[in-house]
């Protein structure tokens, strides 16, 4: 592809824009409308708690329903997102963009004095359009943090069922294409499935809403996590039957320390006495989770989610490294974040953090410092 095709392909059309239209109203309408159970949120700091309806499971399932309807009656195409990929990432980059400036310009006009609405302004303008301003703004009722991370899941969703449709069309489709495909909707049902663990994680409770997380949750999420489909659809891969079983084993260990330890901190949470592994909890100074993964390492949810982007990665064998930019950037992120999360722990917990730290040495990985 030349430059001139390049530019064009990027360029946005009044086509993506209004398919993203169609697809956030209807996220806005779908999440507002069906029923959902109603999960408070953590306690702010001046004692709100927000209230969150997890209806993305149902609703994501009513999406699909619809789309595959449309496609069977030739209403819409089913590989429009896979022909149009390019110049919707772009549309979805000019809207994040716009949507952080909005949250910018409200944030700094809001005299809002609670938790949720407070606008904390540095004075520096890029860390403050970076990290946001406010910590949970709403528009018409809607939460949009909780929103965006949402479309975001969908949208890596439907961008993967595109980029599938297409290589079915073009009769390509390969074991590694129905592994990669298979692995990603069992890890995204099972992501709405427990959508309200989302509500106990730190994005939600602690990162207010800029730049970081709308480009995050819109851009990142759905045209980066998928990379792995748009190269199978361009490259053949042949796997052996013990690849595929040793992918297999990988995508389960994973599944199983990321959900486990997930599950075990959002179950503490709500209910510092529930069994964990069949005993009673350790727990540090009454507030900090020592048992379960949490007794192995801190943070050991992370390595489950590296072994799942792993997982995703394995399929395209290895005779390129575009397929594992996502296990790579989300090791860099992770380390990141994990700094980040450490410090402010120290901050928060202080000496309390200091014992947790003894009990639990490892980092991530257990036996890694």
């Amino acid at each position: 592809m030349d430059l001139n095709a390049l530019l064009q392909a990027f360029t946005p059309s009044w086509t993506s824009v209004v398919m993203l239209v169609v697809f956030f109203t209807y996220l806005a309408i779908a999440g507002s409308i069906l029923p959902g159970r109603v999960v408070p949120g953590a306690t702010l700091a001046d004692g709100t708690r927000l209230h969150y309806r997890c209806n993305g499971l149902l609703s994501l399932l009513l999406l699909v329903c619809l789309l595959g309807i449309s496609g069977w009656m030739n209403l819409v195409s089913p590989t429009a997102i896979a022909d149009r990929g390019l110049e919707l990432l772009s549309t979805t980059l000019i809207f994040s963009a716009l949507v952080t400036f909005l949250l910018y310009m409200a944030g700094c006009r809001s005299r809002d004095q609670s938790s949720s609405l407070k606008p904390h302004i540095s004075g520096n303008l890029i860390h403050d359009w970076w990290f946001g301003i406010q910590l949970n703004p709403q528009f018409i009722g809607i939460d949009l943090k909780f929103y965006f991370v949402r479309a975001g899941m969908m949208g890596w969703l439907l961008i993967n069922l595109s980029v599938l449709a297409k290589c079915i069309l073009e009769t390509n489709l390969s074991r590694s294409m129905i592994l990669y495909q298979l692995f990603c909707v069992l890890y995204i049902l099972d992501y709405f499935f427990y959508e309200e663990y989302m509500t106990s994680t730190w994005d939600i409770i602690a990162e207010r809403l800029g730049f970081m997380l709308v480009f995050g949750d819109l851009v990142w999420i759905p045209f980066t996590f998928s990379i792995q489909g748009w190269w199978l659809l361009n490259n053949e891969v042949q796997l052996t039957t013990a690849a595929i079983i040793a992918n297999c084993l990988v995508f389960l260990i994973g599944y199983l320390v990321f959900r486990g330890a997930n599950k075990q901190k959002h179950v503490f949470k709500k209910n510092p006495k529930a069994l964990i592994w069949g005993r009673p909890p350790k727990v540090i100074g009454g507030k900090l989770l020592a048992s379960g993964y949490w007794g192995i390492a801190r943070h050991s949810n992370y390595l489950g989610d590296l072994l799942l982007a792993l997982s995703f990665s394995l399929p395209c064998g290895i005779s390129s490294p575009v397929p594992y930019f996502y296990p790579i950037y989300l090791f860099i992120l992770l380390i990141w974040r994990e700094r980040r999360d450490e410090a402010r722990c120290a901050q928060k917990y202080k000496e309390i953090w200091a014992e947790y730290k003894k009990e639990v040495p490892w980092r991530i990985l257990p036996y890694v410092y």
